[in-house]
């Protein structure tokens, strides 16, 4: 894949929204509620240059957020028509490069625990469960990895 990733700017931010929801709305039913990627504020997040695109026309969005300690991995959405293409493999290798530029040793993330595909998908990426928590309405199930390891794939 030669797609580039790059910061989205705020003529993305309407790609952004869009590829965002057309990746998650599948779990609305599943999970009983919309899922948070879907409520962000794309605008306020793309301003603080949190947001990655990928593709043209985008087809890939991932949200990192530096932390002190780690990188934050909130949101990777791939839309539906882009599913199958190494886009996902793409940004995820995007987070650990980032986390490495930053100096950062951990990539942080957590998926619902009814996004049973991304269950199977993380750790076949280096992730490794920590834990199962519930966060106010939502149960998910946490994940790290050292952007240093990396996966086989």
């Amino acid at each position: 894949m030669t797609e580039d990733i790059r910061p989205a700017t705020a003529d993305d931010v309407p790609v952004v929204k869009a590829v965002t929801d057309a990746a998650y709305h599948h779990y609305i039913e599943r999970i009983g509620r919309v899922p948070v990627p879907m409520l962000a504020d794309h605008a306020a997040e793309v301003a603080a240059g949190r947001v990655f695109v990928v593709g043209d026309p985008v087809r890939g969005v991932i949200v990192l957020v530096p932390e002190a300690d780690h990188l934050f991995l909130d949101s990777i959405a791939v839309h539906p028509d882009a599913r199958g293409t190494g886009l996902g493999r793409l940004m995820l290798a995007f987070a650990d490069t980032y986390a490495r530029e930053l100096g950062l040793s951990e990539i942080r993330l957590y998926t619902n625990a009814l996004m049973w595909e991304n269950q199977k998908m993380y750790p076949r990426y280096g992730y490794e469960f920590v834990e199962r928590r519930t966060d106010g309405p939502y149960d998910r199930f946490h994940y790290r990895k050292s952007p240093a390891r990396g996966s086989d794939h």
